[in-house]
């Protein structure tokens, strides 16, 4: 299992897995590597690096396997600080909405197909062909946002980016309602979302779909999509400020180092860091051509270290929220010695979600699925880690908590 640890807790035998923050900042070229050099250890405590991950399956672990725990409670101490939308609404069962949801990202899908070609070949876009997609999707998102989100996630490599679209649409409706934005501002953010990537209609797909390094020029290229699709949604009619914005600034980041740009944080808009959030976090679950998808928390976790320089804390603190420190489809570890999936998120806290029991780790066999709702009192129940369903074989986790055959996209 992957778990970050304070550096102090770093010691001889532990397997590194990766360090937290950037590569200039310390002096090893390798990603992974079996710490038993004590001189590798001192020059790594010499650095400013703050915490590591370990692979306690290659190398030793730490005394009571509780950080992610702790990862997990700091994350959502910060999350109380700030303001919130106040009590979870009244969901549709996961399940149900799932039914409407895979017919929803299908038709979403297919118009998002016509209308981004159509582009590419000189159509101008309009906004009376996106609203209803956006309508659609937001409609889903309100009666259970894990459901679509979840569902998009699970594209194919060649379609990603009319996928990538649909799926950040939702994110951003679900983030608005989180950030407790008007009706029109919800939509707004929707179709900004829907629209952020049409730029790369623009880029041959040779290299979007380039499964080795881009060279610097084709990373240029693919650098100049924001700029493509802004020029592309002014050649349109009724695309409001906020898509024009966001699509050309979704990779601006609060440091500076974003493109195209180099906007610094009080000169990107609130719309444009919540499409940085969203881009990024379906992005990085999603397979590609070159790499296959984190699973979401641990996705998570891995924005959360870049947040201080990439992400707006605020937004991204709510984007948590909106989705969860362990969002719907993530296979978690019980201290029961349970594996189950996450259904859906509860009021009391982030970390008690309702999850379906299903696979005993002591036999490693699969068990009748039972429903858990970790915040209740008479649960004793708890998460003590997320997991890769690859570890453990499990191939259907997506039908587990949608009780859905695999996407047909």
């Amino acid at each position: 299992m992957l778990i970050r640890i304070r550096i102090e807790q770093l010691h001889l035998g532990m397997y590194v897995h990766e360090f937290c923050g950037s590569w200039m900042d310390h002096p090893f070229w390798r990603g992974a590597f079996l710490l038993d050099k004590p001189e590798d250890l001192k020059s790594i405590l010499a650095t400013g690096i703050r915490e590591v991950w370990i692979d306690d399956a290659k190398g030793l672990g730490i005394e009571g396997g509780e950080y992610e725990e702790v990862v997990a409670a700091e994350v959502e101490t910060t999350l109380a600080r700030a303001d919130t939308a106040g009590p979870i609404a009244h969901r549709i069962d996961v399940a149900k909405e799932a039914a409407r949801a895979i017919k929803i990202c299908a038709r979403s899908k297919q118009a998002v197909t016509s209308m981004f070609k159509e582009a590419r070949m000189g159509k101008a876009l309009s906004a009376d062909d996106a609203l209803p997609i956006v309508e659609e999707i937001s409609t889903s998102v309100m009666r259970n946002p894990g459901a679509l989100i979840g569902l998009a996630r699970l594209k194919d490599k060649d379609d990603y980016t009319y996928m990538h679209s649909v799926a950040v649409c939702a994110l951003m409706v679900s983030l608005a309602r989180q950030l407790g934005l008007d009706e029109t501002q919800i939509r707004q953010a929707g179709l900004a979302g829907l629209l952020h990537d049409v730029g790369k209609m623009m880029i041959p797909l040779s290299i979007l779909n380039k499964p080795g390094k881009l060279t610097d020029a084709e990373f240029e290229a693919v650098k100049s999509h924001p700029s493509q699709g802004h020029k592309m949604l002014l050649e349109g009619t009724g695309i409001s400020d906020v898509a024009l914005d966001v699509c050309l600034h979704h990779h601006e980041k609060v440091d500076g180092s974003g493109y195209p740009e180099r906007f610094t944080d009080e000169q990107i808009s609130l719309f444009a860091k919540m499409g940085a959030v969203c881009d990024v976090y379906d992005a990085i679950t999603s397979n590609r051509p070159y790499k296959n998808g984190w699973e979401p928390a641990e996705s998570l976790r891995k924005m959360a270290e870049w947040s201080k320089g990439h992400f707006d804390t605020t937004i991204f603190h709510a984007f948590v929220k909106s989705v969860g420190i362990y969002p719907t489809g993530s296979l978690v570890k019980l201290e029961s010695g349970h594996l189950g999936v996450v259904i859906d998120q509860t009021e009391k806290s982030l970390l008690t979600p309702m999850v379906k029991v299903f696979f005993s780790i002591k036999s490693n066999a699969r068990i009748s699925p039972e429903m858990l709702d970790l915040s209740k009192p008479a649960c004793k129940d708890k998460i003590v880690s997320h997991e890769d369903p690859a570890k453990w074989g499990i191939r259907d986790i997506h039908e587990l908590w949608s009780g859905m055959p695999a996407a047909p996209w």
